[in-house]
């Protein structure tokens, strides 16, 4: 369900997204201060979770003031009991988690789809997910050491277009940039670019100390502007050395530079961000460089096949596609309104980094609260073999753990009691058929969310115990 908010603009927020809606809550208690930042550092960390981290984190601070006020237990020992609970609650996890095959994309696509089926996009979610997915396998790389580096912040840009429907929103196999040329003689379509990347300006540079020059004559002040068209001439003629078809600079170009590179049929991009320009450099092999006299054959980028200045409403997009070998990319949105595509950004967001959660560990645990369900009651078990007085911290976050089916059950509008009286018979059993018992998020009946294919990431859930212990 979507909740509209007024954010402290007096702007409107349309959103379902738990952290979205926390991030616009004015709070002054410094329990809730904590449990906000708990969400949005689940969502940074993992990009899924957020909600389930605050619901969880809240029941788990309920369950503390029983073992504070009742039990007149030490802080410090209430703290150690739940760092070793934390531990085992782990290794729990792992025990009851599924491995899948990365290189299948049916498999990968469980966990994605249950992310977005939630969400406003739901009815997209295949497409969606498929788009997340691609996307987050086009940009990992190997690192040297063997270890997978995705960094979907830098290389997976997110483009948003009102108009259309959001099945119409695209997978680009290369960039796009909200660009025009500068010169309306440049081409605007090239095959096979050779792509130059610059962060320095094209244009006369002027001293950083200020000079006073005395003119006496006409001809003199005609000798200072031939000086200036002749430095940008030569800087030009340095960049048409490497013959580039399309240069791109983080910069400016002056009006004289425009006009030189024009003749040299060199097509030109200025003022693009940092960010932009790095993506580019990984998708069409180009290095960024910072002066002009440096330029050699290894920086020209020629991965890209195709470059192509769109209108598409009232902007001008440049495309870079066909980089096969690059490993950066755009995912194109499309939506009735900004609102819209607002929401469905940060959906598909959130999808990014359960894809790339998948490719760094992939391994799956069943949904719908059997995943809390079977750890409360190995929590439960290990608490009766423990002699100290950690076991009431044991039990106190094996009764938090409840929370989560407890309740999807009542947004469902089951009987809780019923429900819940049912998956601790289930789960008492300590079995791996017990493990796949949970709640149906649509009826609320306890069933096999791994046969209903119900999942969730073991990162997501090693995120959330890890924060809200640390909270506690």
């Amino acid at each position: 369900m979507l909740k509209m908010l007024l954010d402290p603009l007096g702007g409107i927020v349309i959103t379902n997204d738990g952290n979205a809606i926390l991030r616009e809550v004015d709070v002054a208690h410094p329990a809730a201060k904590s449990l906000i930042e708990l969400a949005r550092s689940q969502d940074e960390e993992v990009g899924d979770g957020s909600t389930s981290v605050v619901v969880l984190g809240g029941e788990v601070l309920q369950v503390s003031v029983s073992l504070l006020q009742q039990q007149q237990l030490h802080p410090l020992l209430v703290v150690q009991g739940y760092m070793h609970a934390l531990t085992d609650a782990v290794s729990f996890l792992q025990q009851i988690s599924t491995s899948i095959d990365t290189a299948d994309e049916g498999a990968c696509l469980k966990a994605l789809e249950i992310c977005l089926q939630t969400k406003f996009s739901s009815h997209a979610f295949k497409h969606l997910g498929l788009m997340a997915l691609r996307a987050v396998k086009k940009i990992a790389r190997r690192l040297p050491s063997g270890k997978l580096d995705i960094d979907i912040k830098r290389y997976a840009k997110i483009e948003k277009i009102p108009g259309g429907d959001i099945e119409e929103s695209c997978l680009l196999d290369g960039l796009m940039l909200n660009k025009d040329v500068v010169h309306p003689r440049m081409r605007r379509r090239i095959e096979n670019p050779r792509v130059l990347l610059l962060d320095c300006p094209l244009e006369y540079k002027k001293g950083e100390s200020q000079t006073n020059v005395e003119i006496t004559k006409e001809e003199e002040w005609d000798l200072l502007l031939q000086q200036e068209e002749t430095a940008v001439l030569l800087l030009c003629e340095k960049l048409a050395a490497a013959k580039p078809d399309l240069i791109i600079t983080e910069k400016g170009v002056s009006d004289l530079a425009q006009h030189y590179l024009a003749k040299e049929n060199i097509s030109v991009i200025r003022r693009v961000r940092k960010t932009d320009n790095n993506r580019i450099s990984r998708a069409t092999g180009a290095t960024v460089v910072s002066r002009p006299e440096e330029i050699c054959a290894q920086d020209i980028g020629t991965k890209c096949k195709l470059f192509e200045v769109r209108k598409i409403g009232d902007e001008y997009y440049s495309f870079f596609l066909e980089c096969t070998e690059g490993t950066a990319c755009t995912l194109l949105l499309r939506g009735g309104s900004k609102d819209v595509l607002n929401e469905v950004e940060r959906n598909l967001q959130d999808a990014l980094c359960v894809g790339r959660n998948i490719l760094l560990e992939s391994k799956l645990v069943p949904g719908g609260g059997a995943a809390e369900m079977a750890v409360a009651a190995r929590l439960l078990q290990k608490a009766k073999s423990i002699e100290s007085v950690h076991q009431y911290a044991y039990r106190a976050i094996a009764s938090a753990l409840e929370v989560i089916p407890r309740t999807l059950a009542q947004n469902c509008g089951a009987n809780v009691v019923k429900v819940m009286t049912d998956l601790r018979a289930c789960h008492s059993r300590l079995d791996a058929a017990a493990a796949c018992m949970g709640v149906d998020g649509e009826t609320g009946e306890v069933c096999d969310v791994v046969a209903k294919n119900i999942w969730d990431c073991l990162a997501v859930k090693q995120q959330i115990y890890k924060q809200q212990c640390c909270c506690a």
